[in-house]
């Protein structure tokens, strides 16, 4: 069984015991949310829309983190002119507990 869920609108593909990666969400490690689920699939066919309304995904916060960096380079060609910058994106990560129905 597996979902597709709704966050920060980004959109992921979740199992029950998979560890997943959102944005990063507000809440603290050891902490449960919930997710909006958009699309549920068992071994009785697909359900969406109306049907997958009624599904709840809840998981269970395990880190709040920062991904690896990036190196950001610009610079303008015969003008002397360049600029160097690193980013490291923040995550949350998921674990993925149970996909029921509400």
């Amino acid at each position: 069984m597996y979902a597709i869920v709704d966050n920060g609108n980004k959109q992921y593909k979740v199992e029950v015991g998979s560890i997943v990666s959102f944005e990063k969400l507000s809440a603290n490690v050891g902490d449960k949310v919930e997710f909006a689920v958009l699309m549920v699939a068992d071994e009785n066919g697909i359900k969406v829309a109306e049907e997958a309304n009624g599904f709840k995904c809840v998981g269970e916060v395990i880190k709040q983190g920062r991904a690896d960096k990036i190196v950001v380079y610009k610079y303008k060609a015969k003008k002397n002119e360049r600029k160097k910058q690193g980013h490291r994106q923040p995550f949350t990560a998921v674990k993925i507990l149970e996909i029921v129905a509400k």
